[in-house]
């Protein structure tokens, strides 16, 4: 007779505990390969922005630095949403969180990444680089982005309700309404109304590894990238829309991962080290 499958109390073995304590296990910041170069991704200081220029020269001119790339190097993706991972996307944001193209929407914001022969040269490079901003007004406070007279940060953006999609651009993306019963009745026959507002702040998984990729071009424009994913397939279709190519010339290989829960389904690493 078969025993239970129990194991509640029990010590399973941990498969890749070995590979662990050991050092064999192989991160994606452990990948090295052959004629390696190495990125350098440039951020914006500001929360809210527009790009007036990006003077890459200097950076050029050093020596061991191999390109400097901005959003005009990725081309348009388009404005579709699609299910990927565990949510939806719509690719031309994702193109645009790789890389801003007009404005930048939050400090942090890739705006250019620099490719060199040493991790030195490529921070070098990166000081380099010259980055003209129009600040722009931010807008940190939810409630204060829902004003009609709110800094607008898509401009493309339209409010979708019941009713259809607004005439106007907004901060707000979707208005949703979820009703059941009569509401006013609800509350003329309560014998108690309480009404609190609560506020919680925006939280991340706070893994210990960041994120990180390689990627690997042949002759024949077959890419393989090595990156601490959880989502193999959600990163090669994301690599396929954004890079223009046909998921038969895409091979993602997932790492062993220091940490994600949740939040390395996909990234934005992939596409800039590609």
């Amino acid at each position: 007779m078969t025993e239970s499958g129990n194991v509640i109390g029990t010590r399973p073995a941990r498969l890749d505990g070995i590979d662990k304590v050991t050092g064999q296990a192989r991160f994606a910041p452990d990948i090295t390969l052959p004629g390696m170069i190495y990125g350098k991704i440039i951020r914006s200081p500001h929360a809210h922005a527009r790009i007036v220029n990006i003077d890459t020269s200097r950076a050029l001119a050093l020596d061991g630095v191999y390109a400097v790339i901005t959003a005009a190097d990725l081309g348009i993706a388009e404005d579709r949403t699609e299910r990927l991972g565990e949510g939806s996307v719509n690719y031309k944001y994702m193109c645009d969180n790789t890389f801003a193209s007009d404005k930048v929407l939050y400090m942090g914001h890739a705006v250019a990444a620099v490719a060199a022969s040493t991790k030195t040269i490529a921070e070098q490079a990166a000081r380099l680089v010259t980055i003209e901003y129009e600040v722009l007004p931010a807008v940190v406070d939810i409630m204060d982005a829902m004003r009609e007279d709110a800094p607008l940060l898509h401009g493309h953006l339209h409010t979708r309700s019941l009713a259809g999609q607004s005439d106007k651009p907004s901060n707000i993306a979707e208005h949703i309404q979820s009703q059941c019963g009569d509401i006013d009745q609800g509350f003329a026959e309560a014998d108690v109304i309480i009404e609190r507002e609560f506020r919680t702040h925006t939280v991340h998984q706070g893994y210990l590894e960041p994120h990180a990729a390689t990627a690997v071009w042949r002759q024949d424009d077959f890419l393989t990238v090595y990156t601490t994913t959880q989502g193999a397939f959600a990163v090669r279709d994301q690599l396929a829309q954004l890079l223009h190519l046909p998921l038969s010339k895409i091979r993602v290989i997932p790492t062993e991962v220091g940490g994600a829960f949740g939040g390395k389904n996909s990234s934005y690493v992939d596409t800039a080290a590609a």
